[in-house]
């Protein structure tokens, strides 16, 4: 089987070798080609991986991402047959659009790939709240064109999903978080640097001000307490206004970023607990990378969290309030059997999303897709 995929994903035009190209290295073994079409970007180029995988990035602006999406796609296909066509879909859904005009040119059924919606379950900022309603518009415009919509998690998505009407049999769950447990694993011997730890992109999603709000309260009752940040992004400038505001100069460290995943895997080792404040995410993977090394998780209900954090039992569940935060910060710093406990049990509940199986699963839930759609014609 060939398979067209449509990513926002451009790393991999330009060379690195990120979360998805190691992702390609395994999903490639299942299929006999893999096209995929992406934005440009510095430095993007067209380049074969893996032997099976070609990448082609669009000379154009994002904003014709669509009509580049049909002309390089009908050129494709017009050179071979392609089982499916996957569309990360996300923002104001350009993939999402062409794959809906190059399916309705040439046939072959597409699958919308909506991993995390921007603004929900809750909105940061005015622009969140404006691409939350244009997923539900895009999801309500394609719910009987798309073949099916893949997701990640098993709650939040599909009940998104099933407000706007998309029929139980077009929602396919297929895990998109996986772990290498030879990189992510607990570090015994790794000296404690950080009380708490934040790590991903420096955005408003990700409730980074009430992290600082929370550990200003948390510091009255633990005055040497430590939070690193680390991560890239728009809100560098604000969170270093913020963390001046507060007083918190010798409380924080901030690292724009890691060379290795060992590197992230060792400060992951080297702190207390993670934090996720987020108001929006698929996952997030960061918080399972850090249960995998026997840290335990302080999350917001988003995503994954929702339903892999039982509260109290393998992390912490908090409700997007600074107080509440800085409450269970204290407890998890207060109580080091507690810690030990709830970091153990996180671990244990993330040895399911082995990299092998996540992936494998993922490759043959689009095949069993495309034998029951040909199966229906």
């Amino acid at each position: 089987m060939n398979l067209l995929m449509l990513s926002g994903d451009s790393t991999i035009a330009q060379g690195y070798e990120g979360a998805f190209s190691q992702m390609l290295s395994r999903f490639c073994k299942h299929w006999d080609r893999i096209d995929i079409l992406c934005p440009r970007a510095p430095g993007a180029s067209a380049r074969t991986i893996y032997g099976n995988v070609y990448i082609h990035p669009s000379p154009w602006h994002k904003i014709l991402q669509p009509w580049f999406i049909l002309r390089q796609g009908r050129a494709l296909i017009a050179e071979r047959a392609y089982a499916l066509i996957t569309s990360h879909d996300f923002g104001l859904f350009y993939n999402g659009t062409g794959a809906r005009w190059l399916s309705r040119h040439s046939g072959i059924p597409y699958v919308s790939e909506i991993l995390h919606v921007e603004g929900y379950p809750r909105a940061a900022t005015t622009r969140e709240r404006i691409y939350r309603l244009a997923a539900e518009y895009y999801i309500r415009a394609v719910r009987g064109s798309a073949a099916g919509f893949r997701v990640m998690n098993r709650v939040e998505m599909p009940e998104f999903l099933r407000r706007l009407g998309v029929p139980e049999e077009k929602i396919l769950i297929l895990p998109a978080i996986y772990m290498d447990f030879d990189i992510f694993h607990p570090l015994p011997d790794e000296t404690r640097r950080f009380e708490v730890l934040f790590v991903g992109r420096l955005a408003a999603n990700k409730g980074l001000f009430m992290i600082l709000d929370a550990l200003a309260l948390a510091r009255r009752a633990c005055p040497s307490i430590r939070l690193c940040i680390l991560g890239r992004g728009p809100l560098r400038g604000a969170l270093e206004k913020r963390i001046t505001a507060l007083k918190l100069e010798d409380a924080v460290t901030l690292i724009e970023r890691l060379p290795r995943p060992e590197d992230v895997a060792r400060l992951y080792n080297q702190s207390a607990m993670l934090v996720c404040a987020s108001t929006a995410e698929g996952g997030p993977r960061v918080a399972v990378e850090a249960m995998a090394c026997g840290v335990p998780v302080i999350s917001t209900p988003v995503g994954l969290m929702r339903e892999l954090i039982i509260d109290r039992q393998n992390g912490l569940l908090f409700h997007w309030d600074a107080r509440e935060l800085a409450d269970k910060i204290c407890l998890l710093l207060a109580d080091e059997t507690l810690r030990r406990q709830m970091a153990e049990a996180g671990r244990q509940s993330v040895q399911g999303f082995d990299a092998d199986s996540v992936i494998a699963a993922y490759a043959h839930g689009y095949q069993d897709l495309v034998h029951r759609l040909r199966g229906q014609a």
